[in-house]
């Protein structure tokens, strides 16, 4: 079973890092730090060390200056789990899932898992099965199919499910033999342009403009961690998009927030100014939503050469379920891991990871890699696109190996975070009490400059570097 310095070394050499930089690295904590048959703990751990490591990185290029880089096991656990851990003027967040979604048995004695929590995937559901939104009427409706044919007819309308399937089952799919030929993650050169110098500042990331059009976890983490290392991150949003507001502050910190009708060629046009003067394009729609409208990768390279296009997917670019939408709870779902636990468990049930890791250690991936593409731009040039996806995450988790007895660990308990990781801020929503960062850089601390605002705070427009 590989260290924890082993895994990170295997993520920073496979994009790029040279080898010598890990020395500037240490990581304290031993696993399993929550209950998990998988090493959830050390893949929080490893990549968020890898844009800390990353962070350091640009910094020396930037002002020759070296710098050490030390994540704890436990902060890094805790931070992979913010959400649970914010507090509003003191209060805690409200329930986090919609009344219907969650697990139900199928007339084939099955499993599937129902993701609602964006009204228009709830109404797919209550489409396909002929009823009310109401947890009985949807299990009533559920025995009389198939596990695997309402997964299909929910998807066709437009809904989030997935069917719990062993580790096996899903390894026999089309889908999980496409991804196990993708790295974790792919930096791709998509477009020819000059290298752009690092602008003046005094942080990793100042200066450094970063478009964030994503939602729910992942991408927003992308965003949030980019701007804990000093850059200025636009969240791209719309008055009509549906959000989870809770996750919403969460993600938030560092960011400024606007609104931009995308559907409209006024709307498009302004992205494209943004774009212009943009370093990083972040985003977390369903492949060919954007290239729709315009912003497909090698088209934003063409309307800005130079960028990084960072692309977030929930199954990969490659394979038949390239296209399908889909969130972490799902993908843990129909990947085997809520089999699995569920097993070592001793519980003839899915069972959930104690975090959403797929999500939040991609969020982690997708910021190492536009910071990564970033520097080689500056090195060498060229538009670059940077390709993650939440199962590669999950098929890289897998592949951490299992730990016999996780489950008996116990959890971090809330009082523990808030007496050791967390911080006071003021925001557009009240006083937050949220999970600081949990990569420390000796010489440039990261920290978030600007407050979590409500959606479409600001105008659409960058700041003036200074």
């Amino acid at each position: 079973m590989q260290s924890p310095a082993d895994i990170l070394k295997d993520i920073w050499t496979t994009a790029g890092g040279e080898a010598a930089a890990l020395d500037r690295v240490r990581l304290t904590g031993t696993e399993p730090q929550i209950p998990s048959s998988f090493r959830v703990a050390v893949a929080g751990q490893a990549t968020i060390a890898a844009v800390g490591l990353a962070a350091a990185e640009i910094w020396r290029l930037r002002s020759g200056q070296m710098q050490d880089v030390t994540v704890d096991m436990r902060h890094a656990v805790a931070e992979c789990r913010s959400e649970r851990y914010l507090r509003l003027d003191d209060k805690p967040p409200p329930p986090a899932w919609d009344a219907i979604a969650g697990v139900y048995r199928t007339g084939d004695g099955r499993f599937v898992r129902c993701h609602t929590n964006f009204p228009h995937h709830r109404d797919a559901v209550c489409k396909v099965l002929g009823c009310e939104a109401e947890r009985e009427k949807v299990q009533a409706a559920l025995m009389q199919w198939k596990g695997e044919d309402f997964e299909t007819a929910a998807y066709a309308a437009g809904g989030v499910v997935a069917l719990m399937r062993s580790y096996d089952e899903w390894s026999a799919l089309p889908q999980a033999r496409a991804l196990a030929e993708l790295p974790l993650l792919s930096i791709e050169k998509v477009g020819e342009a000059p290298p752009k110098p690092w602008p003046k500042g005094d942080r990793p990331l100042a200066g450094i403009r970063v478009l964030d059009l994503s939602r729910v976890i992942a991408g927003p983490v992308a965003g949030r961690t980019l701007a804990a290392h000093g850059a200025d991150v636009l969240l791209v949003s719309g008055p009509e998009l549906p959000a989870i507001p809770w996750l919403t502050i969460d993600t938030g910190r560092g960011k400024l927030t606007t609104f931009i009708e995308l559907k409209s060629e006024a709307g498009r046009a302004q992205l494209r100014a943004l774009l212009k003067d943009a370093d990083i394009f972040s985003q977390g729609y369903r492949p060919r939503a954007l290239a729709a409208l315009g912003f497909a990768p090698e088209e934003v390279a063409t309307i800005s050469p130079g960028i990084v296009y960072v692309t977030l997917s929930a199954y990969g670019h490659a394979g038949p379920w390239a296209e399908r939408r889909g969130f972490d709870s799902l993908v843990q779902t129909t990947t085997g891991f809520n089999h699995a636990e569920g097993e070592a468990a001793g519980i003839e049930a899915p069972k959930e990871l104690p975090a959403q890791m797929l999500d939040h250690a991609t969020g982690y991936l997708m910021a190492f890699g536009a910071m990564m593409a970033r520097a080689r731009q500056t090195r060498e040039g060229g538009s670059w696109h940077v390709r993650v996806s939440l199962a590669q995450t999950g098929r890289w988790l897998w592949n951490l190996g299992r730990l016999d007895g996780g489950l008996n660990t116990p959890d971090i308990t809330g009082e523990a975070v808030h007496a050791a990781f967390i911080e006071s801020m003021p925001s557009g929503f009240g006083t937050l009490k949220a999970v600081q960062h949990s990569a420390l850089l000796s010489k440039t601390p990261a920290q978030w400059s600007r407050p979590a605002m409500p959606l479409g705070s600001h105008p659409a427009r960058w700041p003036v570097r200074t």
